[in-house]
């Protein structure tokens, strides 16, 4: 960074740390004790589809290699496209399963990333539950490098204060995002 960036308040984008996925089973063991929230075992990622035959090549190996691991488990991997445009790719697992999710999320990101369509990458969650059937997601911003609770309500509102609960709860498992403003919904997202 240069004095003019200084001067002009600009920051040097966070690298994206895509190993930070994979403290999401102990950030699950965490969620459990101290929230009652468990792994419903679904994940997705979320990405900026590109038209063009290598973007359709590497999104095809990502779904023929997960795939092919869960075929053994008997869940299969799905692909939907959301109301905005955006492809979401839906991993399941057994609800035990966090590390193998979290490992087919991992996956994914590195396959796109490794193919030079990192800047395409927006998120991935992985989904949870309590007793009483809320849901909650823990959102990875890839461009981040940060995760963040979601509490999704019915009529498309949020329970704000249990993300903020889930936020001091996670504080030592999770690089969790500060800047709230950044804690975007993700209405209907597969996974949840």
């Amino acid at each position: 960074m240069g004095f003019l960036d200084i001067l002009l308040g600009r920051t040097k984008p966070v690298a994206p740390d895509l190993d930070r996925l994979f403290a999401v089973p102990s950030a699950a063991v965490t969620l459990e004790a101290a929230a009652g929230f468990t792994p419903t075992g679904r994940g997705s990622v979320c990405f900026t589809t590109v038209e063009g035959g290598a973007f359709t090549r590497i999104r095809e190996d990502v779904e023929e290699l997960l795939n092919a691991d869960v075929e053994r488990a008997g869940s299969p991997v799905e692909s939907s496209r959301d109301e905005y445009g955006y492809t979401w790719l839906l991993s399941r697992r057994g609800p035990a399963d966090v590390t193998a999710l979290a490992g087919d999320l991992h996956a994914v990101n590195t396959a796109l990333e490794g193919s030079g369509f990192g800047p395409q990458l927006l998120c991935s969650l992985v989904g949870f539950e309590n007793s009483e059937g809320q849901a909650l997601a823990l959102v990875y911003l890839y461009k981040r490098g940060t995760f963040y609770p979601f509490a999704p309500l019915p009529g498309e509102k949020r329970d704000s204060a249990l993300e903020l609960r889930i936020k001091a709860v996670l504080a030592d498992d999770l690089h969790i995002e500060q800047d709230l403003a950044r804690w975007f919904p993700v209405w209907g997202a597969p996974g949840l």
